[in-house]
Parts: structure tokens; C-alpha cells; sequence
């Protein structure tokens, strides 16, 4: 029974949002008129939504029309810059793995966590385990850490914080100290490399996927046994993934600085 109100509430207030689909204002009365509810429990689902930016008030009418607020802007640029990138992104993503022969992997920064948004898998019989939709935290593993290394300074502090590092396989790294090195390493290569973090016996090295403006808004990975990630074969595969990352970011609009990524 509770479930069953719960969804009720949660479909009352979607069912507000689309009603501005063809609205662009809305009064109180209005929203009244459309949902058949009653005056009081329409203010208080207004009011909630205004407080989360989901809808505001105009300023140039008394009584105050409704119209949608910029949270969901911010949403919609969240997913369409999601959608873009896997668009573009996936038939690179298909010539590195065919280059190098490894798993190739997408993620972004979902708060505290990496959010895998696509990938290609080996031909390699040994494979690592990763899916769309998979999510690892900032600090562990090298495409998570390669989206760590290069927030602000501040930000970092903050993440690291709010998280506690915990082991999540045998060669997870929960010392703070180190992972500061790593972050301030991953600057300077340009690069990230990790060896059994999230699984055991898995390798892993990450670059960053910049947008038009120069932020870091992905990385990008290459992941697979421990054994073909060794010192000898580590410079040409950082190089083909740098490479491919490079193509990915000039369709994104990035003009590459001197320096390189």
C-alpha cells in the first residue's frame, strides 16, 4: 500500500511538469483546473518544485504565473552532452580496440562516481568485467581516478571528504597520501594507469575527453588482463589511446593547447 501511494505522488508532480509541455505559463488555478486537485495539495507541489528549481515564478504578474525553472535545463544538457559523446565517441572507441585489441571503455562523473556510458569489448579470451552503466568511485581504478585528477584542487578535497576509501579488490588503494600523488602524476603524463583496483588480475590505463571549452567532461580506457598491460608494451598503448582520445575531443570542438592533452 505504501508503494503504491508513493508512485501515486511521484506521477501527480511528473504529471505538473508535463503539463507545461504545451503551457509555457501556468497559473494556480490553471494547474487546478488541469490536474482536478485540489487548490492546497496543488500549492504544496508547486511550492516543493519551485524550492528544487524545477519550476518558478514570473516576476511580471500578480496573482504569480509558473513556468519551467533551469533545473531542467541543467538536466537536458546533462543528457544530451551524455548522448553526444557516445555517438561520437563509439566508432573511435571500435578503431582502438581493433588497434590494440583490448576492451575499450567511456566514463563520466556522476558525483562521486564514474558511470560507464559505453564500451567495446576484446577479442581476448581473458576479459575484464565491465557494462553500460556500471559504477566505480572516483578514487579507485584508473578510468574513475583519470576523472578525480583533473578537478579543481578544492573539489577533489571535497570528494575525498564526503567518501570513505574503502577496498573494493585486494590492490584497491586507500591511502589518501598516495592517491594525491597519483592525481598530481595523471597531470603531468596525461595519463592513468592502475593494476587490480576494482578486479583482480586487471590493468587498466585512462586518458581525459575534453569538450569545446577545455574541461574534462569523460575518460577514456583501455582495460584487460594484468599480464598485457606490462612496462614493455605500456608506451605504445598510452599513445593509441592518447591518440583516439585526441579524435574524439576535436569532434567535441576542443582545439588542443600546446602541451598536448
Amino acid at each position: 500500500m505504501e508503494k503504491t501511494t508513493a508512485n501515486r505522488s511521484v506521477l501527480k508532480t511528473l504529471d505538473f511538469l508535463e503539463y507545461f509541455i504545451q503551457n509555457n505559463e501556468l497559473s494556480l488555478s490553471e494547474l487546478v483546473e488541469l490536474s482536478g486537485m485540489p487548490k492546497s495539495t496543488v500549492f504544496r507541489i508547486l511550492q516543493t518544485l519551485e524550492i528544487r528549481g524545477f519550476v518558478s515564478k514570473t516576476t511580471t504578474h500578480n496573482p504569480p504565473r509558473y513556468q519551467l525553472g533551469l533545473k531542467l535545463l541543467e538536466f537536458g544538457n546533462i543528457v544530451a552532452q551524455r548522448l553526444e559523446i557516445r555517438k561520437i565517441a563509439l566508432p573511435y572507441m571500435l578503431q582502438l580496440r581493433d588497434r590494440v585489441d583490448e576492451a575499450v571503455n567511456l566514463i563520466i562523473r556522476d558525483q562521486d562516481e564514474g558511470v560507464y556510458i559505453e564500451k567495446v569489448d576484446t577479442r581476448q579470451y581473458v576479459r575484464v568485467y565491465t557494462q553500460v552503466g556500471r559504477k566505480s568511485p572516483l578514487y579507485a581504478g584508473a578510468c574513475p581516478r583519470i576523472l578525480l585528477s583533473y578537478l579543481p584542487d578544492e573539489e577533489i578535497e571535497e570528494v575525498l571528504n564526503r567518501v570513505e576509501l574503502q577496498k573494493i579488490a585486494p590492490d584497491t588503494n586507500t591511502d589518501k597520501e598516495l592517491l594525491w600523488q597519483w592525481i598530481h602524476a595523471a597531470r603531468e603524463s596525461g595519463y592513468t594507469l592502475s593494476y587490480g583496483e576494482l578486479e583482480p588480475d586487471s590493468a587498466a590505463i585512462a586518458v581525459p575527453i575534453r569538450d569545446f571549452t577545455g574541461q574534462v567532461i569523460a575518460g577514456l580506457s583501455l582495460a584487460g588482463a594484468t599480464s598485457r598491460f606490462q612496462q614493455d608494451r605500456l608506451e605504445y598503448l598510452v599513445k593509441e589511446t592518447k591518440e583516439i582520445a585526441k579524435k574524439i575531443m576535436s569532434k567535441l570542438g576542443y582545439v588542443e593547447q600546446k602541451g598536448g592533452i
